[in-house]
């Protein structure tokens, strides 16, 4: 586990000298309104097309799979959501959003390991992706790692200026 969490330090500290496996100008453009954002309800309203666009997928089948294993996350379906997602993976490989929404999954099982790797994926993929950055900080708090957290948390916050939750645990005593 320390070699991943080695990696993913490095990943996140080298964020801005690599560019994302998908390359959308549109998605350039709402991160640089996400930084310029004046207020809550407009930073709301960019991170939901920063979402859209990672959920994206050209093809449809991929689009649908990720759509489906989103819905059976939410419905507490975690073994159907797991095979959707591995299953969607083997077929696109490069799909950063299927890789975070695994380990969002793997986050909420506790299968710790299994998440890091995801993670580690996801950012490899989308340098930019601030969930994956805070599901990481959270795992490092947890295992007792708290700098290495607040390391993560601000490099979520400069991705997303208004992410309170990373905001909160930089203003928290470790």
């Amino acid at each position: 586990m320390m070699a991943t969490r080695v990696d993913i330090l490095g990943l996140i500290a080298d964020r801005r000298a690599r560019r994302p496996a998908r390359t959308l100008l549109a998605l350039d453009e709402l991160f640089n309104r996400l930084a310029a954002c004046g207020g809550p309800d407009e930073a709301l309203r960019t991170e939901d097309r920063i979402w859209d666009a990672w959920m994206h997928h050209p093809h449809r089948a991929a689009a649908q799979a990720i759509d489906l294993a989103t819905r059976d996350i939410a419905a507490r379906r975690y073994d159907i959501a797991e095979t959707r997602l591995s299953a969607l993976l083997r077929s696109a490989p490069d799909f950063a959003e299927a890789w975070h929404k695994r380990a969002a999954l793997y986050y909420l099982l506790g299968r710790d390991d299994e998440c890091l790797c995801d993670i580690r994926r996801t950012l490899e993929l989308e340098p930019r992706h601030f969930a994956a950055m805070l599901h990481f900080a959270e795992i490092l708090l947890g295992s007792g790692a708290p700098d290495e957290a607040r390391f993560a948390f601000y490099a979520a916050l400069c991705v997303h200026p208004h992410l309170l939750r990373a905001r909160q645990a930089l203003l928290d005593k470790p």
